[in-house]
């Protein structure tokens, strides 16, 4: 009898950590490379719209497609804030990576382009991470001493952290866009205001002048 009762109580629970266990994997799944061709005519860019405060991983190469007999292509790389301020520079590398924390909010742009002149174009694969998918659980696990059951609570519990903060700065911007909104139609209602003010102003002066000069001709 108690043992059946120990059964019930445990089934919740184990069904509980099963289904916490699967939201995890739903909610932080893996980070994957992206391939990139670049061609010889000019830069191919990426940007990312990211707040402040979130690290910024990112690790590319050159891929070797159909290189036989050929040296791999080299590619400069330029990373910049969403204010213009350069954030990575690299030239002539066939990899490399950088790493930064925003203290910007906008679109952070990646910039690719094939130096020298070589023929053809580029491939280059790009692992490009951030905010909770840059963060190095390992590390975490080994510094706090915990793995399994807890180590998936922590990573959730970041990802709960991670959309809180997507959503605070969503609503930061929509009260900015809502106030530059508002200040638009203000701005267009003096203008409209001023512009008919000015069509009443020009059709007095014009009704003024025409009788003036039928009175001079003495037509009225």
């Amino acid at each position: 009898m108690a043992k059946d009762m120990n059964l019930r109580s445990e089934t919740p629970m184990t069904l509980f950590l099963i289904l916490l266990l699967s939201l995890t994997t739903f909610l932080f799944p893996q980070t994957e490379a992206i391939w990139l061709t670049i061609p010889t005519s000019g830069p191919k860019c990426l940007s990312e719209e990211i707040q402040t405060h979130v690290v910024v991983i990112a690790d590319y190469y050159v891929v070797a497609v159909d290189t036989e007999g050929h040296q791999l292509h080299t590619i400069s790389v330029k990373v910049t804030s969403p204010y213009g301020n350069n954030l990575h520079h690299n030239e002539n590398v066939t990899h490399g990576q950088f790493a930064f924390t925003t203290t910007e909010s906008g679109n952070y742009v990646a910039c690719f382009w094939v130096e020298g002149n070589h023929q053809g174009s580029a491939t280059i694969s790009l692992e490009w991470r951030t905010g909770i998918s840059a963060k190095d659980w390992d590390a975490v696990a080994k510094k706090e001493k915990i793995e399994g059951v807890e180590l998936e609570l922590r990573k959730l519990e970041g990802v709960v952290d991670a959309i809180h903060e997507n959503l605070v700065y969503l609503k930061t911007r929509e009260a900015e866009m809502r106030e530059v909104s508002e200040a638009t139609n203000g701005r267009v209602a003096w203008f409209s205001i001023m512009s008919l003010g000015v069509c009443i102003s020009v059709s007095g002066l014009q009704l003024w002048y025409l009788k003036r000069f039928f009175r001079k001709k003495k037509l009225i």
